[in-house]
């Protein structure tokens, strides 16, 4: 199946997508934040990031800047603990702020696993594609920078 990266500075999240997807068959490696999600990236091929917004030190969106300006194809799912806002006057969405960045899909914190696994699936189906079109000119893996 699909080699993913996990990036979330909670533990207990990181255990819970971790958990939920070996048993879906994934291999999954975690990181803590931003900096640390980017040095596993650079070291290994990873088929999907998970990837926290609100983080210390590194946040998810520099994160994803910094992965999409060298690996635009690699497919970013972000999430956030968050709440969103409803009214105006709130705080801004910040998962759709994301969506509209780059990532590819993006889960509200605490997700049901089932939703998890859907955007799993949906992300790897969609970068299949996109891959399988492009294999030509970068050779059809997709690393970190």
């Amino acid at each position: 199946m699909a080699r993913i990266l996990v990036v979330d500075d909670d533990a207990a999240v990181q255990m819970t997508i971790r958990v939920l997807l070996e048993r879906a068959g994934h291999s999954v490696v975690t990181a803590g934040d931003g900096r640390k999600g980017l040095a596993l990236c650079r070291t290994g091929n990873f088929d999907l990031l998970f990837l926290d917004i609100f983080m210390p030190g590194m946040d998810g969106f520099e994160t994803m800047r910094m992965v999409h300006q060298h690996r635009p194809l690699v497919p970013i799912i972000v999430i956030s603990g968050r709440p969103v806002s409803a009214d105006e006057g709130g705080a801004p969405d910040f998962l759709t702020m994301a969506t509209k960045l780059g990532a590819v899909s993006s889960l509200q914190k605490p997700f049901k696993p089932a939703a998890l696994l859907a955007a799993v699936t949906d992300s790897l189906e969609a970068a299949k594609r996109r891959s399988s079109s492009s294999t030509h000119t970068t050779g059809g893996v997709a690393s970190c920078p």
